[in-house]
């Protein structure tokens, strides 16, 4: 079977649209075979924490196996560590670095954001209500600090029935 993971689920954290929670998640995902997922709550980022923790805690196993085969491979191409057959042994241990690191969930982190149709600061009415949905995900930390800048701006500066974004921010904080 091919490798498949959620790029957009919603959690308890998505009033009216997700009720699981944040562990039954994460567990389901890893009882089916999948090596990650994302949390997209409609508009916030309020399980986020929760989410990176519990995946944090979840990996701890394997993290702790990764942790002791690099030490081992640093042992033993330092000569700290003799073996019989050098090169085999790091053989050994790279292979079971690659399998350890295998077994690591990837906590993805994202929000599924309200776009306005025109600018987040104009509040006129019907046209300003509605918008459309799009999904943003955190490639790296400084994408995680960008996405907190743009819920925040949404909540803040862009709040008319649902904290709304737009293509200018999406542009200043890409």
């Amino acid at each position: 079977m091919q490798d498949f993971v959620h790029l957009h689920v919603h959690t308890q954290y998505s009033l009216l649209d997700g009720q699981a929670s944040v562990a039954r998640l994460v567990d389901k995902a890893m009882k089916d075979g999948m090596k990650g997922i994302a949390v997209t709550d409609h508009g916030n980022m309020f399980g986020i924490k929760e989410f990176y923790n519990y995946v944090n805690k979840k990996n701890s196993g394997p993290n702790g196996e990764i942790k002791d085969l690099k030490k081992r491979i640093s042992a033993i191409e330092s000569g700290q560590e003799t073996c019989d057959d050098r090169e085999a042994a790091l053989a050994e241990c790279r292979a079971a670095l690659v399998e350890a690191e295998g077994k690591l969930f990837k906590p993805i982190i994202g929000c599924e954001m309200y776009v306005a149709h025109r600018t987040m600061d104009k509040k006129e009415g019907k046209p300003d209500q509605s918008g459309w949905h799009l999904i943003v995900l955190a490639k790296n930390e400084k994408g995680y600090h960008n996405l907190i800048k743009l819920v925040s701006r949404a909540w803040t500066k862009g709040y008319y029935m649902r904290p709304r974004t737009d293509r200018n921010e999406l542009e200043t904080y890409h």
